[in-house]
């Protein structure tokens, strides 16, 4: 089962020699919703390939408010993960379970190896770090350009891409979190999208129109 669940998320990428040694060398887990898989300070020792679920990339400052960067799906790894095993530096990022979530922990060690003598790996590892430079390009601009409206709207939007479901459930507060806002301020740009007709809202759930 955990075999071929790793061959579907990643046989498109990686060539058939390379998942085999993954998976003799990877050590499968399973996270909950909400549990932290990676934490800011963590020293790593394992790369991190997404087999199901979703994960939130996060930053934190220094009064410990959490800012979202961007999500991960299934068949995707985290290069900031990545970065800091280049440079045997702790990790700047909070890695969390959007969802249940279903992953392939590979020992840092082989990541060099198979940057080298692998071009399979080489590509995917290459084109990752180019998905999540674009990424952190468009948080930036969210940022500097769009106004908090916007910005909740296209994190709405984008939540039901994620779970592939028009109805969100998911609290103020944690929007708030993600978005480094406050909670009273989501509430009210939340009733301002359900009176502009985009979306609709009930208990800890939301429905995008």
């Amino acid at each position: 089962m955990k075999a071929n669940l790793l061959k579907d998320m990643y046989s498109h990428v990686l060539d058939k020699n390379l998942i085999e040694e993954i998976f003799e060398i990877g050590s499968f887990k399973t996270f909950k919703k909400d549990d932290i898989i990676i934490d800011i300070n963590q020293t790593l020792k394992f790369i991190p390939l997404l087999l199901s679920g979703n994960i939130k990339i996060l930053r934190e400052d220094q009064d410990g408010n959490e800012l979202l960067i961007y999500f991960l799906e299934a068949g995707e790894t985290c290069t900031m993960s990545l970065t800091c095993c280049i440079g045997t530096t702790k990790s700047k990022i909070r890695a969390v379970a959007e969802s249940d979530s279903s992953l392939i922990l590979i020992p840092v060690s082989y990541m060099q190896k198979w940057f080298q003598n692998n071009e399979s790996w080489r590509n995917f590892i290459l084109e990752s770090y180019q998905n999540r430079f674009e990424e952190l390009l468009e948080a930036i601009d969210n940022l500097a350009f769009m106004k908090m409206d916007e910005r909740l709207y296209k994190y709405l939007v984008n939540k039901t891409v994620l779970h592939e479901s028009k109805n969100i459930i998911i609290k103020h507060q944690e929007i708030a979190e993600d978005l480094h806002t406050s909670r009273v301020v989501v509430s009210r740009l939340l009733k301002q999208l359900e009176n502009e007709k985009k979306i609709v809202l009930s208990r800890n759930k939301i429905k995008i129109l």
